[in-house]
């Protein structure tokens, strides 16, 4: 195991630790932007070390396309290649072929699917995914799963279930450089209480330095993605980092780290920023609209980062979606808004005062106290009172 976790502070179910990587000391809650290409689009990776990020997310898959995992190992390895000196993770690449790739077929082999160049039959089973992210060098590298959407209900999300239990084995034989690189399992089985349970349990036997739940993210409702949360950070072990896939709004964030999680990846902050959205405690800022055309303020009055010290949103509407420099200069803020929003529920935690940020933060963004049913439900569970911040539900007999 090449990692070392050590929860510092909990406020109930939420927890502030030290996560310590072969390339870096990172500081949880965190959230990890999403560098497909082994680049954040439009910033470099200076410009990420002064937000603060901690942790880049590669896709294996487009790595593997292009330059191709053998270039990066000939080179030195993706820290090197990319001249990143923090933490890097790994994705298996399953997700992109699933989603990308609709002529993706998935057997107990592995993914079956035609390349993108040329056209002919390509395979990727748990062997080699893990053999290209042994080659890529990331400090976390994630297992091959067998990807659903959660919007799928029935047999196949069974299926799905129990063959990555089995995957993970040959991801375990298969990796060769543990004491380097940690492999994460993936907690499966859609939005079924009793597959979660089972997988949680096959994957905490396996003992792995670290678990990530899986399959969230994609359209299912709100409710059930925080019950699924709840559930397996509640069943996966205290002392190993919990990753929650694909989660990025900061809201999300926010419950899930009431609720035990500790790591997050995303393109939102990113993708949004291209088209002309920026991130702000009131919930979003859209750059675009007319009212920004002589607006001298900047993105968020309250906010430090270079972007807001130095531009108008009106000379960033101006920009925005014509030239580069608008979306670059909005991916800044949009990520050092996350890296902040990590460092502020890191330091509340620790300090005793998560249940306060927690209010400050949802009041910013429902000043009406129309906070959604779903997150004082999580509230709830999490023991977190948000009660000042809650306009009381109206139910229909207060009418009679």
């Amino acid at each position: 195991m090449a990692l070392r976790f050590e929860v510092l502070g909990r406020f109930n179910r939420a927890r502030a630790a030290q996560l310590t990587l072969p390339h870096f000391v990172c500081q949880t809650p965190l959230f990890m932007p999403v560098g497909t290409q082994g680049t954040i689009k439009g910033l470099t990776t200076n410009q990420l070390e002064e937000i603060g990020c901690q942790i880049i997310l590669g896709n294996t898959y487009h790595l593997a396309l292009r330059p191709t995992s053998e270039l990066i190992d000939e080179l030195g390895g993706l820290h090197k290649f990319m001249n990143w000196p923090r933490a890097l993770l790994t994705d298996s690449g399953g997700f992109q072929m699933v989603s990308l790739l609709h002529l993706a077929d998935i057997t107990e082999k592995g993914v079956t699917f035609q390349s993108p160049v040329d056209g002919k039959p390509m395979l990727l089973t748990p062997e080699e995914s893990i053999q290209i992210q042994n080659r890529i060098g990331a400090d976390i590298i994630m297992a091959l799963d067998d990807v659903v959407k959660t919007t799928i209900t029935g047999p196949r999300i069974e299926e799905a279930m129990y063959r990555t239990l089995r995957w993970i084995d040959r991801c375990i034989a298969a990796h060769k450089r543990p004491n380097e690189q940690n492999l994460f399992g993936i907690v499966q089985g859609g939005l079924d209480p009793v597959l979660r349970d089972i997988c949680v349990r096959g994957l905490v036997d396996r003992n792995l330095p670290g678990y990530a739940i899986g399959g969230l993210a994609g359209g299912e409702d709100k409710d059930s993605f925080w019950r699924v949360v709840a559930q397996c950070t509640a069943a996966l072990p205290e002392d190993k980092p919990r990753y929650v896939m694909g989660v990025g709004y900061p809201l999300d964030i926010v419950v899930c780290s009431a609720l035990g999680a500790d790591m997050y990846d995303c393109v939102y902050p990113t993708r949004t920023a291209r088209f002309g959205t920026a991130l702000v405690p009131e919930g979003v800022l859209k750059l675009k609209h007319n009212a920004m055309v002589d607006d001298t303020r900047p993105i968020d009055p309250a906010c430090g980062c270079m972007v807001c010290k130095n531009y108008t949103r009106a000379y960033i509407h101006c920009l925005v979606t014509k030239d580069a420099m608008g979306s670059q200069l909005l991916s800044y803020h949009n990520l050092y808004y996350m890296m902040k929003l990590s460092r502020d529920l890191h330091s509340s935690i620790i300090e005793g005062r998560f249940p306060e940020f927690v209010c400050d933060f949802l009041q910013k963004m429902f000043p009406k106290g129309d906070i959604p049913e779903w997150v004082c439900n999580a509230m709830e569970v999490a023991g977190i009172d948000i009660s000042s911040c809650c306009a009381p539900f109206t139910s229909p007999q207060d009418y009679n």
